[in-house]
């Protein structure tokens, strides 16, 4: 395929999983039968996007209890008092605060790409969290002992880690999700949260070489957690030129379910510089439609008259499922939403000429 596409990262956890993750966290299930039921899930997954000719697979996230929070799986010294995400819906998901220092991962990203990589030949691409959005760990009040400064620090090294573990392990590419950009603007409509984000992960992303850089890319969305979003009322256009900063060679943004399109490609058109690939988003996760081929095709279409080509590419607008208890979309819906963005990428090409 001529025009690169690949999925952003979560895919919905199976009945099976769920439940085992729930049996887990009642102590009726212990690590090691845990860990064979997710392994079972993350080959079901590869296989499903391999038979569907998928060029670039993704373990669906399926040993995450979150794409948000893995690296606290098991770490002591949180509360339950942290930052709260509101959705649009009504509902909402709470981030753990921390109580004490020092911050280091519990799980590293890297994990999930040897055990995909164990079950493949083909190319793995792993989410990670954005730093940026682990920096709302630290309290507001302070932590004795353990200031700001120190827990940033900690947290740059925690996440060039993970990043450069899952490069070390033969990642495709690596991508850091940044839903909380967005976000930031909603919760701060002077762009000063937003400022700060960028910079910290400028920070971490300046340690990478330009060649790495090259396989790093970003993700950014307005949610889509139970069918619902948290930002999409934020105007896109106070994100686009900022996230543009990030110094990554690759960037999937959400785009099929914007209500102005074009308008939204006249931006990314304008933030456009050598060497950077923009994967634009053709399948709407939280519309329970199907979208056709065809539909996809003229989607990327669309962008090619925005875009060049030898700088576009597709994807879905956001993961299916960032949460594992996120039963919303079925995984066979979200399947079939795959191969719609596959065949829909596959006719734009051939539209093109490619």
């Amino acid at each position: 395929m001529s025009i690169p596409t690949e999925p952003i990262g979560s895919l919905p956890r199976s009945p099976a999983l769920r439940q085992a993750f729930a049996e887990h966290a009642a102590g009726r299930l212990d690590d090691a039968e845990l860990a064979r039921v997710q392994g079972e899930a993350v080959a079901d997954t590869l296989a499903l996007l391999e038979k569907l000719g998928s060029p670039v697979l993704v373990d669906g996230d399926q040993s995450k209890p979150s794409s948000l929070t893995y690296p606290l799986t098991g770490l002591q010294g949180l509360s339950t008092e942290g930052a709260v995400i509101p959705f649009a819906d009504g509902h909402v998901r709470q981030l753990p605060a921390l109580t004490a220092g020092p911050f280091r991962y519990q799980v590293r990203a890297e994990s999930y790409v040897r055990a995909a990589r164990g079950r493949t030949a083909l190319p793995v691409k792993q989410a990670v969290v954005a730093p940026s959005a682990l920096t709302l760990l630290y309290p507001a009040g302070g932590i004795d002992g353990y200031s700001r400064e120190t827990f940033l620090s900690d947290l740059a090294d925690e996440a060039e880690a993970d990043i450069r573990g899952c490069l070390d392990a033969g990642a495709h590419r690596v991508q850091l999700d940044f839903t909380e950009g967005r976000l930031a603007l909603k919760l701060d409509p002077s762009g000063g949260v937003l400022n700060e984000f960028i910079a910290f992960n400028n920070t971490v992303l300046g340690r990478f070489t330009e060649d790495e850089r090259a396989r790093l890319g970003v993700h950014t969305d307005p949610g889509a957690d139970q069918d619902s979003t948290h930002s999409l009322d934020v105007d896109y256009a106070e994100l686009l030129p900022k996230l543009f900063q990030l110094t990554v060679g690759n960037f999937c943004l959400q785009l099929a379910g914007e209500p102005d399109r074009e308008r939204v490609l006249r931006i990314i058109a304008d933030q456009l510089r050598p060497g950077i690939r923009v994967f634009v988003g053709v399948i709407d996760p939280i519309d329970p439609r199907v979208e056709s081929p065809e539909e996809v095709r003229d989607r990327v279409l669309e962008a090619a008259r925005h875009i060049p080509v030898d700088q576009l590419g597709t994807c879905d607008d956001a993961g299916f499922a960032p949460f594992a208890d996120d039963t919303s979309t079925s995984r066979e819906l979200a399947f079939a939403k795959i191969e719609a963005r596959l065949r829909g990428t596959e006719l734009a090409a051939q539209a093109l000429g490619l």
